[in-house]
């Protein structure tokens, strides 16, 4: 009997999850590059990095309402919505921009180490975190006052990192395939474990109430790892091509962008991690951003034309076609 409730359960699950689906597609145009993106589901805004600009949704109404530009290889945004500021991770600057939230006007800018990658803000210590990807290191900046509070060394290269609202800051890094935990007050790595089997975690989400930590790995894998004690207990399985995770409270799905063009749903059944449902997306939409409020899901990505040939032990990739950056929306 138990094991056909499970099963039950197991379908209830899946019917729900399935429930999601691609509800429409929207035009950015402009610049080829993307990473990340950051929902403002509360302030009802979506920042999304495009080449040297980061380009200001109204998701509700599905238009550009803003852009900051003149960055320099744009990774990803922050918000401090107290005090009214975003800070931006410029790749190639070695910077970070700092941009007023209701003008977008920028109000300064600050020196952070070797290609700072991921960006979070940490509201118990006040400090907007960048995650320097040559340099292996962290740049802690004083939120308020823009000042570089410190740079301490993170044993690796670091990936994207997800807070946990009390003063600890989890990270991947992804050559070492580690979760590390940061102390943002000590501005110090405190903590650090192997995330086996995971190859290269890169994306990174957080259940906070239930101190669950979502890493999304090269090897096809989701690996739920327990922020108290760093041990993994499950590892679902997920798409190719990985490069962020999100998580959405109220409905218990953590999300896996595959840049293979595939959206993967992963739910608690039954005490148990599983991979409930793949919501086809488009190829390269391997990054996204959740809207909690709404609970949609909005991958980047454009329209790319045939694939040049390539020499031999040359990588090459397709082009992007002219004007085609867009956003893939998806939800119920």
């Amino acid at each position: 009997m138990k094991k056909l409730i499970g099963v039950a359960l197991i379908a209830v699950a899946c019917v729900a999850a399935e429930g999601y689906h691609v509800l429409s597609k929207m035009h950015i145009g402009g610049a080829t590059g993307w990473d990340y993106l950051t929902m403002d589901s509360a302030g009802r805004r979506l920042y999304v990095s495009n080449g040297t600009r980061v380009v200001v949704i109204d998701p509700d109404a599905e238009k550009v309402v803003g852009e900051i530009k003149d960055l320099q290889g744009v990774h990803g945004i922050a918000l401090a919505r107290d005090l009214n500021r975003g800070f931006i991770s410029n790749g190639r600057a070695n910077t970070v921009t700092i941009f007023d939230l209701k003008t977008l006007a920028k109000v300064g800018e600050v020196k952070a180490g070797t290609n700072p990658d991921a960006i979070v803000f940490e509201p118990e210590s006040g400090r907007v975190f960048t995650f320097n990807g040559r340099s292996h290191d962290s740049t802690a900046i004083d939120a308020k006052t823009g000042d570089v509070a410190g740079t301490f060394p993170m044993g690796g290269k670091p990936e994207f990192a997800a807070v946990d609202g009390k003063g600890k800051i989890y990270v991947n890094v992804e050559d070492t395939s580690e979760i590390a935990e940061v102390d943002a007050k000590k501005m110090a790595v405190t903590r650090r474990a192997a995330l086996k089997p995971c190859e290269e975690p890169s994306g990174l989400a957080m259940d906070e109430k239930h101190r669950r930590l979502f890493s999304v790995c090269d090897n096809k894998l989701m690996v739920v790892t327990d922020a108290d004690s760093l041990k993994v207990i499950a590892t679902p399985a997920i798409g190719q091509g990985p490069d962020a995770a999100g998580f959405d409270a109220e409905e218990g799905i953590a999300y896996s962008s595959n840049g293979e063009g595939t959206l993967t749903l992963v739910k608690e059944v039954s005490g148990k991690y599983e991979a409930v449902a793949t919501v086809p997306t488009e190829r390269g939409a391997r990054t996204m951003a959740v809207d909690t409020e709404k609970h949609r899901v909005y991958l980047p990505t454009a329209e790319f034309g045939p694939m040049p040939e390539a020499k031999e032990g040359q990588r090459v990739r397709p082009p992007v076609l002219p004007d085609s950056f867009h956003l893939v929306v998806v939800g119920k």
